[in-house]
């Protein structure tokens, strides 16, 4: 599973992100050790009060666990990774608090740590400890057979269309795939070798190269929408103008956005807007039955505990009644008979336990089983819409195409009218 950790404070800005119900379709906080508190925000503060004494300031270690897509993993798992994990960062003993949560058909988990140590007021020192969590992640895809991923394989072979937090939200303002965009830039990009040709190759792409107000080089969108080049294509700005020189007689970005607005026709941007209001509809459709979805887990997970409390209630009072009391308990005591009856209630009282693990794992791995079939309804949805405004974008670089060369056309023809002197 990936393993990712951090350094941190903030401890009531995590709290309210870990217990977020409406990110999240299920939350549960499984353990809560070392603290006098109930609840993650109270937890939280005992760990911010105990670091003032300190001069720590990332006085909390947060770290996920997310497994493969399509595989259940069960607590199990998730406590003995979080225990190895405890073990080779030198975290044994402190506070910790793990919660799970489950979204979109997957479930991961989050462990927080206190590194604050009460009994000597220091912090914990984790070093390496991105090299140490990559190691475990290693090891846990080993064992049990998961598929390694090509950045845990050959780090340097870790897809190269990463792209930052602001890029993805920039693109998400859109409605465009930060990944769509960059792989077409790059694509563009390396089959051009001068301005004039990567010009035209975004063109064909609805995309469009600009000058920035920094002398720098950018890219718009259809919808007017600037990013960076050098960012795009992964290589330093110096590399990007020994190719395309310093961008005399480029466009500024406002000349272009004249431009797109000019080359931009109703009928065109009237499609675009139809395929995403088709989309939105079916969106709609879908996030109601996963609202509905999440409604009937969460009442069959809340009859399931309910169910197990009542019969685990039960069972303990049966069991307390068939230890004798008084000078009868007094003489079984003594007899050994008393030991007896309690080592065979401690074995049916863990069997009973292990019992009621199966029967919540064994509902909740058919819910993701569930959740993840709704899941692909999403997915198709979204790369059906992702083919569509594809389609819609080639559409309107071959418009730009034809209204370009229609300008070009007309432009010879007035210049051949005027040499002829057919023009006045």
């Amino acid at each position: 599973m990936i393993l990712k950790g951090s350094q941190r404070g903030g401890g009531q800005d995590l709290a309210q992100h870990l217990t977020r119900l409406d990110d999240n379709e299920h939350v549960k906080i499984a353990e809560l050790r070392g603290f006098a508190a109930d609840d993650l925000r109270g937890a939280f503060k005992e760990a911010e009060a105990i670091s003032r004494g300190t001069k720590c300031r990332q006085y909390l270690f947060s770290l996920s666990l997310s497994p493969p897509a399509q595989v259940n993993v069960s607590e199990e798992v998730f406590r003995g990774t979080i225990d190895t994990i405890e073990t080779r960062l030198g975290l044994e003993g402190q506070p910790r608090a793990i919660v799970f949560h489950e979204k979109e058909g997957r479930r991961h988990a989050h462990c927080v740590w206190s590194r604050i140590d009460a009994d000597t007021m220091t912090a914990r020192t984790l070093p390496y400890f991105k090299n140490k969590l990559m190691g475990v992640s290693r090891d846990l895809y080993l064992e049990h057979g998961w598929k390694l991923p090509r950045g845990l394989e050959t780090p340097s072979e870790r897809d190269p269309t990463n792209f930052t937090l602001a890029e993805w939200q920039q693109a998400k303002r859109q409605g465009i795939d930060p990944r769509w965009i960059k792989q077409t830039v790059q694509g563009c990009w390396v089959g051009s070798d001068n301005r004039q040709s990567f010009e035209r190759s975004l063109e064909e792409k609805a995309l469009f190269l600009a000058k920035g107000d920094r002398r720098g080089f950018v890219v718009l969108d259809h919808g007017g929408e600037v990013y960076a080049l050098p960012r795009l294509l992964d290589v330093k700005t110096k590399d990007v103008r020994a190719r395309l020189g310093e961008g005399d007689g480029l466009s500024s970005v406002d000349e272009t956005k004249a431009k797109i607005g000019e080359r931009m026709t109703p009928a065109i941007k009237r499609h675009v807007e139809e395929a995403r209001d088709r989309f939105r509809e079916r969106s709609a459709e879908l996030g109601a039955a996963k609202e509905a979805m999440t409604r009937a887990h969460r009442k069959a997970r809340a009859e399931l505990q309910s169910g197990q409390a009542q019969e685990w209630e039960r069972e303990t009072k049966e069991r307390a009644g068939r230890l004798p009391k008084g000078w009868r308990g007094l003489w079984q005591r003594l007899t050994g008979t008393y030991q007896e009856i309690r080592t065979a209630n401690e074995a049916e009282a863990a069997r009973t336990q292990a019992r009621h693990a199966g029967e919540r794992q064994g509902l909740i791995e058919s819910q993701l089983d569930q959740r993840r079939a709704l899941q692909s309804d999403f997915k198709a949805l979204r790369s059906a819409q992702a083919a569509q405004l594809g389609e819609l974008r080639q559409d309107i670089g071959r418009y730009l195409r034809f209204s370009r060369g229609q300008g070009e056309s007309q432009a010879r023809q007035r210049e051949t009218s005027r040499g002829l002197g057919l023009s006045r």
